[in-house]
């Protein structure tokens, strides 16, 4: 059975099969028979585990399983609490409410890699950065609560699925290795990360 950490690189499309106008995973990882434990959109970046074991490939994406799931979001105005004490609560999108989850603010990363291309800088609107962590991952889950707050997501980066963090792997964007299966044996409620 094979684990892989990948670092997706923005613009990407999580599939191997070709596209006609985006990247896909196959211009990233050239082994055999392994498949995308959950999905991130093409315009986000960052943490992606993919597998050959369907056991460990559920065992990833269910929400039931409560692995949590680490984003970057930087999003568009000015900080509001009120804001990030409702993503914490949870809401209503319509054709789901999400669980309650971890949300703060956080000062904008050193650490992460440009993006190619970067954000529209606009200098009469300010930006901020929030971690969210979630115990779902249903499709663009995060722009939609961000916007749901009236704080619509310029860049969304996965920093971490469970313990296995992408900066303490190394990997840029396009670069993945193997990792040991047990990692993600240590599952539990999300944990506080340091700012970066």
């Amino acid at each position: 059975m094979t684990l892989l950490a990948l670092n997706k690189p923005f613009g990407t499309i999580c599939q191997f099969s070709p596209h006609p106008t985006r990247p896909t995973l196959a211009e990233c990882i050239t082994l055999p028979d392994v498949y995308p434990a959950g999905r991130l959109d093409a315009d986000s970046e960052g943490l992606l585990l993919l597998t050959d074991d369907g056991r460990l490939q559920a065992r990833i994406a269910e929400p039931e399983r409560k692995l949590p799931k680490t984003y970057w979001a930087q999003v568009e105005g000015a900080y509001d609490e009120t804001a990030v004490a409702r993503l914490r609560r949870g809401l209503d999108l319509g054709d789901f409410v999400t669980l309650p989850c971890e949300a703060r603010e956080i000062p904008e990363p050193s650490h992460l890699w440009p993006r190619n291309p970067p954000i529209r800088y606009r200098a009469s609107i300010p930006t901020h950065w929030l971690e969210i962590t979630l115990v779902e991952g249903k499709n663009r889950q995060v722009r939609r609560m961000t916007a749901a707050v009236g704080k619509p997501t310029l860049r969304l980066v996965r920093v971490a699925i469970g313990p296995v963090d992408v900066f303490s792997l190394n990997l840029a964007p396009g670069q993945w290795c193997e990792l040991p299966q047990q990692l993600l044996t240590l599952s539990g409620q999300p944990r506080s990360r340091p700012s970066r």
